[in-house]
């Protein structure tokens, strides 16, 4: 049975026992374990900076009376955003930790709140997807890459847009063979016992850990290298190491080329309305309108 085969329903101890047995074979990453380590060093300058991230791709002031899905929220931290920007705010996760996490910020932040919506469910699962209702913007950053069945997600995930709504997504680019070997990578360190995964881990890390030391050696800045270690980023809240393990265990993954993303929305009735460009293996944002149907 593939990854594909496992989409779930709305059954919330059905989607529990579901990934906690993919897990458990190799098949996913646990992704939420590591947002929950998020938890304890987010602050208000975090999430600040998610809100101002919202702000500047979705070229608004406000979300106020808008409805936003957020399509594996992870951390929660753009869940929470949103609905701090005045949104009426729809969350779900795959990923059981995940959905915890975001539930722990709910109640931080908005305890009670009947505006805003947390549930565990998969974005795979076309029933499930198609009772959530319309959106005037839906939300997935570095998620439907990570299901195992990307176009599939990306077609689902365009579904509850409403008329004249958006799409802000992220996904990995393909960069060919430098994209197929980190896909051969991550699946072997999620088929690993959990003791070989953190020294396969750094050796897998380890050239480009000694390029960028060696980057900022050259330009005399070698405090540099030393504070990505002792910093958190700002803007996902974890450190070095967990970006680290986040990225090798990110199975699995799959990629794709702006051009496939414009021409997979175009057919689908969606205009680009604003695109940044992720560097090297990164993410790529793009922020999809949908266009109203033509008359006559």
């Amino acid at each position: 049975m593939t990854t594909t085969d496992l989409a779930i329903t709305g059954d919330g101890s059905t989607a529990q026992a579901r990934h906690a047995q993919e897990v458990s074979r190799g098949e996913r990453f646990a992704f939420g374990k590591n947002w929950a380590r998020f938890l304890t060093v987010l602050n208000d300058e975090r999430i600040a900076q998610a809100e101002q991230s919202l702000r500047e791709m979705l070229e608004t002031k406000s979300l106020a009376g808008a409805r936003f899905l957020d399509i594996g929220s992870g951390s929660g931290l753009f869940s929470l955003a949103a609905r701090r920007l005045g949104a009426t705010v729809h969350s779900f996760d795959y990923d059981t930790d995940s959905v915890r996490c975001t539930n722990e910020l709910k109640r931080r932040y908005f305890p009670n709140d009947p505006t805003w919506h947390i549930e565990q469910g998969s974005i795979l699962d076309a029933h499930f997807v198609e009772r959530l209702g319309t959106f005037d913007v839906v939300y997935s950053w570095g998620v439907l890459h990570h299901t195992g069945a990307m176009w599939q997600a990306l077609d689902n995930a365009q579904r509850p847009v409403a008329a004249n709504g958006r799409l802000f997504i992220a996904i990995y680019n393909d960069m060919g063979s430098q994209s197929a070997r980190w896909k051969r990578i991550k699946h072997v360190y999620s088929r690993l016992p959990g003791s070989l995964r953190p020294p396969f881990a750094v050796v897998v890390s380890l050239p480009e850990e000694l390029k960028a030391l060696a980057r900022a050696t050259l330009v005399g800045r070698p405090q540099d290298y030393v504070r990505s270690w002792t910093k958190y980023d700002p803007t996902r809240g974890m450190n070095h190491w967990y970006d680290i393990i986040d990225w090798v265990g990110g199975y699995p993954y799959e990629y794709a080329k702006p051009d496939a993303v414009f021409a997979f929305y175009k057919k689908r009735g969606f205009a680009l309305d604003k695109l940044k460009m992720g560097g090297g293996l990164g993410c790529t944002e793009y922020v999809f309108s949908r266009t109203p149907p033509r008359r006559g």
